[in-house]
Formats: structure tokens, sequence, C-alpha cells
């Protein structure tokens, strides 16, 4: 009997070594441990969550607009690619956290219109290099992930608005009237 446990015991050790092996974090490729950071440092503040995966997807669709500004080397359609399933994963990972602060009613009115205007922009950008057979699927699949963005972006500014309307925030208290309230 003793055995048997200690066999269970063991297996369960060795799976709890191994198991954060064999599920690798979904962006691992995609982010920096200093953007990883910054998305767990805005976590809690919906508005802020916003604006820095704009500011990461600025980043890699930066990076595609030098690439083309200066003079060709070698492996750039490979980078290219690259860039592109970044802003992919990144895009469709925006997309889940807006979903979520739909359904949750979070307020991110502010940085909708911000989001509304970088998508136009980065939409400008994925479509400036020249066609390659090499990022092709990668280019089409950004750009669907980029339309996706936009039309749920659109959608929720009029939502935010009628919900926020409808259901004003509690305004917080400044330290001062806390000091004069009734005790």
């Amino acid at each position: 009997m003793w055995r048997f446990h200690s066999r269970i015991a063991f297996s369960l050790l060795a799976l709890a070594l191994v198991a954060p092996c064999a599920f690798p974090q979904r962006n691992e490729a995609t982010l920096s441990e200093g953007e990883i950071e910054q998305l767990r440092d805005s976590a809690y503040i919906a508005n802020d969550r916003v604006l820095v995966f704009i500011k990461l997807i600025d980043t890699r669709v930066k990076a595609l607009q030098d690439m083309y500004a200066k003079p060709r080397r070698p492996g750039r359609e490979q980078d290219t690619h690259d860039l592109m399933e970044q802003f992919s994963s990144l895009a469709n990972e925006l997309s889940d956290n807006l979903d979520d602060y739909s359904e949750r009613h979070r307020d991110i009115r502010k940085a909708l219109p911000k989001l509304v205007d970088a998508i136009e922009r980065w939409g400008t950008a994925i479509k400036t290099p020249p066609n390659n057979e090499a990022y092709k699927v990668s280019r089409t699949i950004a750009l669907e992930s980029l339309q996706d963005l936009h039309q749920q972006a659109d959608e929720m500014i009029p939502e935010q608005k009628a919900w926020f309307a409808a259901h004003p925030p509690a305004k917080k208290e400044s330290p001062a009237d806390a000091d004069m309230a009734p005790r």
C-alpha cells in the first residue's frame, strides 16, 4: 500500500514539474517581459489597459513602417510575417478584453475614440508593404483582426454612452468631502 501511495505522490510531483512546460503562455513570443509587466500593471483599470494595447500594437506597426522606409535587408519578408502575426495576436487579445469590458459594463469611453483612430493608422500600415507570398496569409489575418476590432469598437461607443447615461458612475468622494460629512 505504501508503494502505491508513493508512486502516486511521485507521479503528481513529476506532473507538477512538467506541466508548466507542456502549456506555454499564450503570447510568449509576442510580448517582451517589460510589455507583459505593462499589461499586468494596467489590468485593474480598463481604460489604461486599452491604451497599453494601443501602445504595444503601435510598436509593431512602427517597426513594420521602419522596415520598409529603409533599404531592403535580408529576411525582411520573414520579419514582416512575424510582425503581422504579432499584430494579429495582440489585436485578438485586445478584442477579447473589449468583449469582457462590454459584458461587465466597464467604462472605457475615453479609450474607445483613441482606439478607433489607431485602428485607421494600423490599417494603412499593414497594407503598405508590397504583396509577397511570404506574408500574404498573415497580412490577410491581420486585416481581418483589424476589421473585427474596428467593428467591435464602433459598436461599443454608442453602447457605452447609452449604458453610462442610464447608469451614471458614482462620484468618488474627495478627501475634503469625507472630512465634512456628518458623523
